[in-house]
This record gives structure tokens, sequence and C-alpha cells, in this order.
């Protein structure tokens, strides 16, 4: 694929990302500690704004097929592709610092347990690889902060990454309060799926936006993101919470092109020369 098709693809894929993250959704809303995959600090009923347009885009391109030679087979291939893809602070852009702990411990994931908090455990069988980078910009004067975090996991099969969507979806109806760590909780849960073509989502296989509030020992809530997106057997995550002087739309045009970048990185390995 040449450059000019590389560029013409940038071009569109942060706006197909924002574009369903804003219409798609109205409800208020990481992975941010070493035991959560997911919240930031971290089925139901579609979160779909009443009335509200649905987002239009043109000429988008097809759903990405990736060269079968180039996708990771093993765990050093798969640990080689989320170390590339997966965002660090200065990815996220200026004033991003890493938070403690800065990344997860290798050869673990998130999973909620049955009383609704967020554990570390081995990968399963299936699963190759898995990483999640936490970061925070914190505002001048300590007036709040945008806390964020990043994840891929590579599986074996489409049928397996396919599962890690679904597990989400259900999880959302059995635990719609979660616990990510100690003193954090999110609740208000809700989440949609979007497959490929469907709403204007041309830029992944299947994809999952969740939206709820979180809170941290007991301060006010915030908005909370948790968008998920599949292409092949990789799995490609962002959350992102800020607080009450961070709009909405700054924060869902943070994770959005972060989601969409990322995604663009998986391509970038897994597409023939």
């Amino acid at each position: 694929m040449g450059d000019k098709t590389r560029r013409r693809r940038r071009s569109w894929v942060p706006l197909l990302v924002t574009g369903v993250l804003v219409g798609g959704c109205s409800a208020p809303g990481g992975d941010g500690g070493e035991a959560d995959g997911r919240a930031a600090s971290g089925s139901g009923r579609p979160p779909s704004a009443a009335g509200a347009p649905s987002p239009v885009f043109t000429t988008p391109s097809p759903v990405f097929t990736p060269d079968p030679s180039l996708v990771p087979a093993g765990v050093p291939d798969g640990r080689g592709l989320v170390d590339a893809v997966v965002f660090t602070p200065a990815d996220w852009g200026r004033g991003f610092t890493a938070r403690k702990p800065a990344e997860s411990t290798p050869g673990t994931w998130a999973v909620l347990d049955g009383d609704c908090r967020w554990q570390r455990e081995r990968l399963p069988a299936g699963v190759l690889a898995g990483l999640s980078r936490y970061s925070v910009r914190r505002d001048a004067g300590g007036a709040g902060s945008v806390t964020v975090t990043a994840v891929a996991t590579v599986h074996a099969s489409v049928l397996s990454a396919d599962g890690q969507l679904v597990t989400t979806l259900e999880e959302v109806l059995r635990c719609p309060e979660q616990r990510p760590r100690d003193g954090e909780l999110i609740t208000g849960l809700t989440s949609t799926g979007t497959p490929f073509g469907a709403r204007e989502q041309n830029y992944a296989d299947d994809s999952v936006l969740e939206v709820g509030l979180y809170s941290e020992r007991g301060g006010a809530a915030q908005p909370y993101r948790w968008m998920l997106a599949r292409l092949g057997t990789v799995v490609v995550a962002v959350s992102v919470t800020g607080s009450k002087n961070h709009p909405q739309a700054e924060l869902d045009q943070l994770g959005g092109n972060a989601l969409a970048r990322m995604l663009e990185r998986v391509r970038q390995r897994l597409e023939a020369e």
C-alpha cells in the first residue's frame, strides 16, 4: 500500500471514531489502576441521544484485512505488537505523565470478579499478550486533571478476540456498578456494541462503548468513557476521565483520536508492504 493511501486513511479514521462516539451517545461518563484493565483513574440499553442526527461520513474505506503472515502467532510477536501499539504518556500529548504504576504487570489482564471488582489475573489460553499503560495530565494549580489509559490485547484467534467484546457487553449487565481499585467507583454503566457497517462504523471489525460516572474516594462524579475496537485478532481500548473544568467534547475528542491512532498502528504492523 502506497504512502498516499496511508495518508488518506489516516484522515478519515479519527473522524469516524470521534463521530460515532459523540453522535452515538449522550449518557454521562478506564483502565487506570494496576488491578484494573479499564477504569481511568478503570448488553445494557444503548446510550443514544433521543432525536440526535446520526453522524454522516463520506468515502469510508473497507474494513482492514491483515496479512496472515504478519498476524502474531506466538507470545513474543504478540508482546512486540502491544508494546508498539499502546500509547505512552508522550503519545497523549503535552503535559501527560506516567501514573504509578505506569503499566500493567506483564502476562496479565483485568478480570471482573464476582463482587464487581477488577483484579489482574494471568492471561488465559488463547490470549498471547496484553498491555495497559496509565497516564495523567494535571491542571495548573491543582484545578483538576485528565486521567487516561491505553490498552491492547492480542488473541490467538478472531473468535477469542470477539469474545472479549461480547464479555464487555455482558459485564455491564451483571455489574452496572464496578470498583476498579480501592477508593474508586464507576456507577450508572451502560454500553452499546457497533459492528462494522452499522451506524457508519467503518474503522474496525467491531466496537463497544461504555459510559458512566467515575468517582474517587467519595469525590464528585466525573464523566467516564471506555472505548474498545477490534481489528482481526487485536483489541485496542482507551478510557478517558476528566474533572468538571474539561468539557465532554474535549474528552471525547481526546479518546477518539487516541483510539484511531492505535488502530492505525495495528494496521501499519499487519499490512503487507
